[in-house]
């Protein structure tokens, strides 16, 4: 069974960092293109960043310059730095695995973590 776990959400002020971790089980993260979405209530889920299997990647526009994507291998964990955050940031973050190939669009992602909330105050 397939599982993916994020964690590292929390409350801060704007400016701040928190780092964002999803950790997977049931299968090899690095096999899979691994991506983070974010939603706030009312919107549609937006894409935030991925990572390809060869380790290319790809920020969202918003997010550009100020988030950073990454793997760690060894506790087959996807990770998400995120720096100088602004209250637009605020909303519930979760990872995704794909096998279909790294994109924008959750529908072609299969696995989903069940989000981790990240509140951003002025």
């Amino acid at each position: 069974q397939v599982q993916l776990v994020e964690s590292g959400g929390g409350s801060v002020q704007a400016g701040g960092s928190l780092r964002l971790s999803c950790a997977a089980s049931g299968i090899t993260f690095s096999d899979y293109c691994a991506a983070w979405f974010r939603q706030t209530p009312g919107k549609e889920r937006e894409w935030v960043s991925y990572i390809t299997t060869d380790e290319r990647i790809a920020h969202a526009d918003a997010v550009k310059g100020r988030f950073m994507i990454s793997r760690d291998y060894g506790s087959n964990t996807l990770l998400l730095q995120m720096d100088s955050l602004k209250p637009e940031d605020t909303g519930v973050y979760s990872c995704a695995a794909s096998v279909w190939g790294c994109s924008g669009v959750f529908s072609r992602y299969s696995y989903w973590g069940q989000g981790t909330q990240v509140t951003v105050s002025s």
